[in-house]
This record gives C-alpha cells, structure tokens and sequence, in this order.
C-alpha cells in the first residue's frame, strides 16, 4: 500500500505542472489584466508596474518565474488584496470551503445511502418507486437553480435560516443545496450496487442460516453494495469543489470558491493560479483515498 501512495505522490508531481502551466498561459490569453479598471493609468504608472511585477518580460520568461517561485511554495502578492500574500488569503479562507465540503459530503453519503439502501430492498414497488423519482428530481435540479429556490422559501419567505456563514443555522440550507445534488447519484449508485449483491449466493447462504434482514444488509451486502459510490466519490468531489464556487457566491460565504470568482474577474493573476493548484491538490487527494478505500472494500483489487 505503501509503495502504490509514493508512486501516485511521484505521479502527481507532471499533473500538477501540468495544471500550473495550463492555467499560466490562458490567464495570459484572456483579455485584460490584473491593472485594468475603468480608469486607465498614466503610460509611466503602468510602465512602472509592468516592470515590478515582470509583465515586461517576454512571456516565457514570465513562465519560468511564476514556476521557480511554485517550486519553493511562494504563491506571491495578490494583485487587489493589497500587502497580502496568496498564501495568507488560502489559509484564511480554505477552512470554510473545507467544512461547507465535509458536510455537503456528509449530507450526500447519508441521504443518497439511505434513499438508496431502501429503494433497493423492495424492487418495483412504492418504496423504490419513490426513492427513485426523487433522486431523478435531484438530479435535473443544478444547485445554481435549487439554492435560490431555497433562499427564496427558506430564508426570505419563512425566515427560519440565515444568510453567510458565521452561525449553525446559515450552515444549512448551502451543505442541503449542495449535499442533495449528489445525493441522488449517490442514491442511484447505492440502490444499483445493493441489488446486485442481494442477489449473491452468499447472501442466500447467510439468509438460509437464519441471519436477521438487519444483519445481512449491514454486515454482508453493505460492504459490497457501496462499491460503486466509493468509485464515485473522486468524480463527485470535483463537482463538490467546483460547486462549492456557485454556493459560496449565492449565500455570500467568505470562502475560496467566492476569492477565485472575484480574482477571475478582476484578473488577479497570482490568486487564480494558488486558488487553483490548492484544489488540484485536494482532488487529488481525495482520489487517492477514495482508490485505497476501495481496493479496502473490495478483496478482488489489489494495490498494483
């Protein structure tokens, strides 16, 4: 196993230069610049700036400083959060993308389980049915369009929770209209994997030994039926990271995913570019763990 985690470290190492790069040379093509405003500066201001910050140089020389600063972790000056490293804006702002994360997450594996495990119990029936056609609803609603038709019943219209993030009640309604989204493939996935692995003569065997239902499903089939939503996990924490973007911009929550909307905006440079390597890095991660856990659950993998 721990051969298998090094070389996936080594691995990451040309995918991680290879975003770096990526994103490097389309800040560069994209119009405008991190000084552009409505109100143009004097020629020898911007050509003052130009040389500060290297603009002047041609571009590939650019490149070869940008990457020599990543190298050594130095994210640089953002170019709008005045006397404040890029660095300072991550660790500041990452903890809240992380936590409205880890409870979206918790909120799509327990509702999507859940939904799932039951649907799959009584094929064509009420209580498949109904799981069923809610997760497919979940589906076709994207959170850009559910988290304003929560805010607008929930917040506005009943007033029974908040708006950013500082107290437990504005916490919910963005985990729910994040969580939910991936739920209902979570769902799908768990009630997909659950009743291929009912149908094993294992759990024949187990039921034929007098096993209670109860312990057949969490003891035997679980471990197995999750299989799928394991292998979905890398994927979904994707989406999870870049809707946690559309989130944080509609319930005004001071995380990355609002910094880096801003920074695009407004051409910063240096803060794009760090917003953007920290959650490669996560996914990264992430897929990592989501690989282990799954060659874990599943005796047939092994850590090649």
């Amino acid at each position: 196993m721990f051969r298998f985690i090094f070389r996936r470290i080594l691995e990451t190492i040309p995918v991680m230069l290879a975003v770096a790069t990526i994103t490097f040379f389309m800040l560069r093509i994209a119009p405008g610049g991190p000084f552009d405003s409505e109100r143009e500066a004097p020629p020898s201001v911007q050509k003052k700036l130009d040389e500060y910050y290297g603009f002047d140089k041609p571009l590939l020389t650019q490149y070869l400083m940008q990457m020599g600063r990543l190298l050594k972790g130095d994210l640089g000056f953002s170019f709008k959060y005045q006397n404040r490293t890029v660095n300072e804006v991550i660790r500041e702002a990452a903890p809240v993308s992380l936590e409205l994360g880890i409870y979206s997450l918790t909120v799509a594996m327990v509702f999507g389980l859940i939904a799932g495990i039951i649907a799959s119990l009584r094929p064509n029936t009420l209580t498949d049915y109904i799981p069923s056609s809610l997760s497919m609803v979940g589906i076709c609603l994207p959170t850009f369009l559910m988290g304003p038709i929560f805010i607008l019943f929930f917040v506005l219209k009943l007033e029974w929770f908040g708006m950013g993030w500082t107290t437990p009640d504005t916490k919910v309604l963005p985990s729910l209209t994040l969580g939910l989204y991936y739920a209902a493939y979570i769902a799908r996935l768990a009630r997909g994997g659950m009743r291929e692995v009912l149908n094993q003569d294992y759990i024949r065997t187990a039921r034929a030994k007098g096993a209670t239902e109860k312990r057949v499903i969490l003891k035997h089939a679980l471990k197995g039926g999750i299989i799928p939503v394991i292998s979905f996990l890398g994927p979904a924490t994707a989406g999870l990271i870049a809707g946690s973007f559309v989130i944080e911009t509609i319930f005004f929550i001071p995380g990355l995913g609002q910094h880096f909307v801003k920074s695009a905006f407004d051409r910063d440079y240096t803060m794009v570019m760090g917003v953007v390597l920290f959650f490669a890095a996560l996914i990264v991660l992430l897929n990592l763990l989501s690989d282990v856990l799954l060659v874990w659950l599943n005796p047939k993998l092994k850590f090649d």
